[in-house]
């Protein structure tokens, strides 16, 4: 398929999913610094690129798992990632659609306004399309969640996405803001907190460990300060085993 016909087929896709998924607003956006800066929040599972794309405020791009582009590599990412912890009697039904939604993925993902992310020596690219894209004013949106949970709200975050503030300081001189984001399909909306900002000053390793806490913390303030709701967690777990926000007068469970 040559680059117009993904192009309007992207469009058409893009049309689609914005008329069918939750349609989301922000609240906290006042707390966004003018142009670049990186928004780090929960995936929740497939809301979070969706709505990252769809409605993030101003330009911006979104960090995407590079299997998710390629054609050939999509399927057993897409099982193990999505799937591979369903009930064993529905996985040879996951397994086929993961190659039955191969061809629409790479279309959407290299469409779409994404950044691919290596885990091999490529990561480099990736930082360097980073860094790219912040020097041009866009804000760039980081799910760094793993498959560790910190707490009823929030899994651990992966640490070195950190290290783009490092390479945007040697650059530009500027000190990079990373902002914290819950996402909560349950009321529809994007939460926006205060932004931490990279210190060049301390040590790299001290620092990762300094501002990923700190978006933890930022992302679970704002969920525990809301009503009772239903947060959705990173892992695909059964919807029964999804757990509850709980409120700032319960203590938040680790």
């Amino acid at each position: 398929m040559n680059e117009k016909k993904t192009r309007v087929l992207y469009r058409v896709i893009r049309r689609l999913v914005k008329a069918f998924s939750p349609r989301f607003v922000t609240e906290g956006e006042e707390l966004l610094p003018e142009g670049a800066c990186v928004i780090a929040g929960n995936h929740s599972q497939m809301y979070g690129p969706i709505a990252a794309e769809l409605y993030t405020p101003g330009p911006h791009y979104t960090w995407c798992a590079q299997e998710m582009m390629h054609l050939r590599e999509v399927p057993a990412y897409a099982y193990q990632d999505f799937w591979s912890y369903k009930p064993a009697w529905t996985r040879p039904f996951y397994r086929l659609l993961s190659y039955v939604i191969a061809p629409l993925s790479s279309v959407i993902f290299n469409d779409a306004n994404t950044i691919g992310v290596y885990r091999d020596m490529r990561v480099l690219s990736t930082f360097r399309e980073t860094v790219q894209r912040l020097e041009q004013g866009c804000r760039v949106v980081i799910f760094p969640e793993k498959r560790e949970k910190h707490n009823n709200i929030v899994y651990e975050f992966q640490t070195h996405f950190v290290d783009t503030a490092l390479l945007y300081h040697k650059k530009t001189g500027k000190r990079l803001a990373f902002v914290p984001m819950y996402l909560c399909p349950a009321r529809k909306t994007m939460y926006f907190g205060a932004p931490v900002y990279f210190d060049p000053e301390n040590k790299l390793d001290d620092e990762r460990a300094r501002i990923c806490r700190l978006l933890m913390d930022a992302v679970t303030d704002l969920a525990v300060r809301l009503p009772l709701h239903t947060v959705v967690p990173y892992e695909n777990l059964p919807k029964k085993a999804y757990p509850k926000n709980k409120p700032l007068n319960e203590e938040v469970e680790r």
